[in-house]
């Protein structure tokens, strides 16, 4: 065999053992992806992402996009050959497996903390959004979990109405644990509720409740301290004037909650808030209608200029790593609040697009 043709048989024999031992051979990172956006004015599935009843509402133009990330699996084992050409791709990124998955979560433990915050934010956009039109939302102070195995189970349940500890009212959720850590661990805490299943049939009838339950329940010294605890995690629960419901599937986490909120506000106002433009964006969102960070905003910003949106509403704290690749065409805005986006958004209406606030200058 004649020299040449052996070192091309050889090159290509290592290559093709290179290639097989890319593939078998598993490293430990997940890769991330620009995901699919959604008009939160729209529909998905068939239905209207957000329908409104029992209060006026507007028509509405334009777009204002959540945006999501595709990220692979907990479960999933990727190769050198997919980490390499991951990294090579311009519009994905390859980061360590424990960046999204950390503590050795499963898949399964994931989408339901996913799940859970994507309710969570859901909630806080309609608090939000409701705030900033000035309309009131009433607050009480309720059980959102009881902790397996401590005393509270069984006697407390998710969804009570927490009226008052030892006598005392409660008005925020860490009144509860202010309460509760007064006594040492073996006395008794006396809870005056409104049972769930009476709070949320006094809800539907647009009524007050008016059973309450007084509840004994005997603490316990914390595993982190000597500090007395019942079992429980005191949250907040909202009442709203009229039905806002947040029809999305296959979505979860919290980022979608300033889009959300905006695009309640759009529906209720008269002024149609983008006036026919293409705005996507991002943000966590709080009851107070306080912007916050989210990840993936490399991934954000990829999906939304090829949805076709022309401006990025980005929260501030993302500002720094949004602007290293921004996409052509797309413009991004900084926002801190829900002010701060509504304003935003009449200048791009109005075409007084020199003075939006950008990151660019952060």
């Amino acid at each position: 065999m004649p020299r040449r043709t052996a070192t091309m048989l050889a090159s290509t024999l290592i290559f093709i053992a290179l290639l097989c031992a890319g593939v078998f051979i598993k490293v430990p990172y997940s890769e991330m992806s620009p995901g699919p956006t959604v008009n939160t004015l729209g529909a998905a599935g068939g239905e209207p992402v957000l329908q409104i009843s029992g209060r006026k509402t507007y028509p509405t133009t334009g777009h204002l996009n959540m945006t999501t990330v595709r990220v692979t699996g907990a479960d999933y084992n990727m190769n050198i050959v997919e980490a390499v050409y991951g990294w090579l791709a311009h519009d994905n990124v390859v980061v360590p497996h424990d960046t999204l998955y950390p503590d050795g979560k499963t898949e399964e433990q994931s989408t339901q903390e996913n799940a859970e915050e994507f309710s969570q934010s859901q909630e806080s956009a309609k608090v939000a959004a409701l705030k900033e039109l000035k309309i009131p939302v009433k607050a009480r102070v309720v059980v959102s979990t009881v902790i397996k195995d401590t005393p509270s189970e069984n006697r407390l349940h998710a969804g009570d109405v927490i009226r008052a500890v030892d006598g005392t009212p409660v008005k925020e959720p860490a009144d509860v644990a202010k309460l509760v850590t007064k006594h040492k661990p073996g006395e008794n805490v006396v809870f005056t509720i409104v049972p769930a299943k009476d709070a949320a049939a006094a809800e539907k009838a647009g009524k007050e409740p008016e059973n309450t339950a007084k509840v004994t329940i005997t603490t316990v010294k914390s595993d982190q301290g000597d500090r007395a605890i019942v079992g429980i995690q005191a949250g907040t629960d909202h009442t709203f004037p009229f039905g806002i419901d947040i029809n999305l599937a296959d979505v979860g986490g919290p980022s979608a909650g300033l889009m959300f909120a905006l695009g309640i506000v759009d529906k209720l106002t008269p002024e149609d808030l983008t006036g026919g433009k293409f705005v996507a964006g991002t943000g966590t969102i709080d009851d107070k209608g306080e912007v916050g960070p989210i990840g993936g905003i490399e991934m954000k910003l990829v999906g939304a200029r090829n949805a076709g949106a022309e401006y990025f509403l980005t929260p501030n704290e993302n500002c720094a790593a949004a602007t290293s690749d921004i996409p052509d065409g797309l413009t991004l805005v900084k926002v801190k609040t829900i002010a701060d986006a509504k304003q935003s958004l009449e200048r791009i209406r109005s075409g007084d697009t020199a003075g939006l606030p950008s990151c660019a200058s952060s």
